[in-house]
C-alpha cells in the first residue's frame, strides 16, 4: 500500500470512527421508537411525532458513511464512477439531514437544558449544511472540482458534528456540577466549531496541493 492510499485509509477510517457513536445512538433510538418503549421526558417528543426523527437519524447514517468514502482521493481517481454513485445518493442524504434537523429545531419542544443560544445555533448550523450542499451541487454542475470539493467538506463538517460533540461533552459528565444551559451550549456549539475548524484546514491544504484528478460530474 503506497503512501496516499495508506493516508486514505487514516482519514476514511476515522471519519467513520467519529460517526460511530452517534449513528449507534440513532439506531438504538429507532428500535425504541419500534419497539414501543418506556415514554419519558426526554424521548416524548420523539414518540410524539416520530418521522422527522427517523428521517434525520437514516439520512445521517447513509450521509456520514458514505461521505466518509466520498473524501479518498484514491478511491475518486480508481474509482470515479463509485465516487458519482456515491455523491448522488450522498448529497440528497445530507440535504435530508440538514432540512430533518432544521424541523426538529423549530417544532420540537426544548428538553433538559436546551434554551434559546443552543436553538439559533442550531438553526444556523443546519442553514449553513444546506446552503454549503446547494453550493457543492451548484459547483459540480459547472464541473468546478475544487468548489465542490470545498463546500461539500463544510456540509460534511457541520453533519458529523455529533461526533465531535461526544469528546466535547466528556467534561459535562466527569463534572456534574458544571452541567446546565450555559455548559450545554458550549459542549454542543464546540463540536460544530472543532470541525469546522479542521475542515478549514483542510480546504487550504487542498488549495496548496490540489487533487491529481478530478472526479466529474454526479
Amino acid at each position: 500500500m503506497n503512501k496516499s492510499a495508506k493516508t486514505d485509509s487514516l482519514v476514511v477510517g476515522g471519519l467513520l470512527l467519529l460517526s460511530a457513536v452517534p449513528l449507534v445512538a440513532g439506531a438504538l433510538r429507532i428500535v425504541e421508537l419500534l419497539g414501543g418503549a418506556e415514554i419519558t421526558s426526554e424521548n416524548a417528543r420523539f414518540f410524539a411525532a416520530p418521522i422527522p426523527v427517523t428521517i434525520h437519524m437514516v439520512s445521517a447514517l447513509l450521509f456520514c458513511i458514505l461521505g466518509a468514502f466520498q473524501f479518498s482521493a484514491h478511491l475518486r481517481r480508481t474509482r470515479p464512477g463509485w465516487h458519482r454513485a456515491g455523491g448522488r445518493i450522498a448529497l440528497p442524504m445530507g440535504f435530508s439531514t440538514a432540512l430533518s434537523g432544521l424541523w426538529m429545531t423549530q417544532f420540537y419542544p426544548w428538553v433538559g437544558y436546551d434554551g434559546l443560544a443552543l436553538y439559533v445555533i442550531r438553526l444556523l448550523v443546519g442553514t449553513a449544511m444546506a446552503l454549503s450542499l446547494v453550493l457543492a451541487l451548484s459547483a459540480i454542475g459547472k464541473r468546478n472540482i475544487p468548489s465542490h470539493l470545498t463546500w461539500m467538506t463544510r456540509a460534511y463538517a457541520l453533519g458529523i458534528g455529533a461526533g465531535t460533540q461526544v469528546f466535547t461533552h466528556i467534561p459535562w459528565f466527569v463534572f456534574p456540577d458544571m452541567q446546565g444551559e450555559l455548559a450545554r451550549t458550549l459542549s454542543m456549539a464546540a463540536g460544530w466549531a472543532i470541525n469546522i475548524g479542521v475542515a478549514q484546514w483542510a480546504i487550504v491544504r487542498m488549495t496548496y496541493y490540489p487533487p491529481k484528478a478530478t472526479c466529474g460530474r454526479f
